[in-house]
């Protein structure tokens, strides 16, 4: 049997665990959910690592506002300048990303295709 693959967007994480909820009473294969941004890299990921702010122990302010790792510095000072790393200005309410930041990756089998589009497009939160 082939399989195929569906891509959808969400705003939260739970919004994508619905969709996935309702794709299991199909053939799903596989699944995943990321969280995706513009910047590479997986960020701070303690606050114990904010200890070199004191020191001046970071590589720039796209790294400690974004969590971006980035390998050239030219990337990483224009990631810097971005209104997000600044703070000044946030996206939406408490700063929260107001765009859809979490990715569906489902793979189900091809006679199971038009249900799981059907599936996720409805779990979709409306633009």
């Amino acid at each position: 049997m082939s399989e195929r693959t569906i891509f959808a967007y969400f705003q939260t994480p739970d919004q994508a665990k619905e969709a996935v909820k309702q794709l299991q009473s199909l053939k799903l294969v596989d699944y995943a959910i990321e969280r995706i941004d513009g910047y590479s890299g997986t960020g701070i990921q303690s606050l114990d690592k904010l200890g070199g702010t004191i020191t001046g122990d970071f590589p720039g302010l796209g790294h400690l506002t974004l969590g971006g790792d980035f390998d050239n510095v030219d990337a990483a000072i224009l990631a810097a300048s971005s209104v997000s790393a600044s703070g000044y200005s946030s996206g939406g309410p408490d700063n929260r990303v107001t765009g859809k930041d979490i990715m569906l990756v489902a793979i189900v089998e091809d006679e199971d295709f038009d249900q799981a589009d059907r599936i996720v497009r409805a779990a979709e939160p409306e633009e």
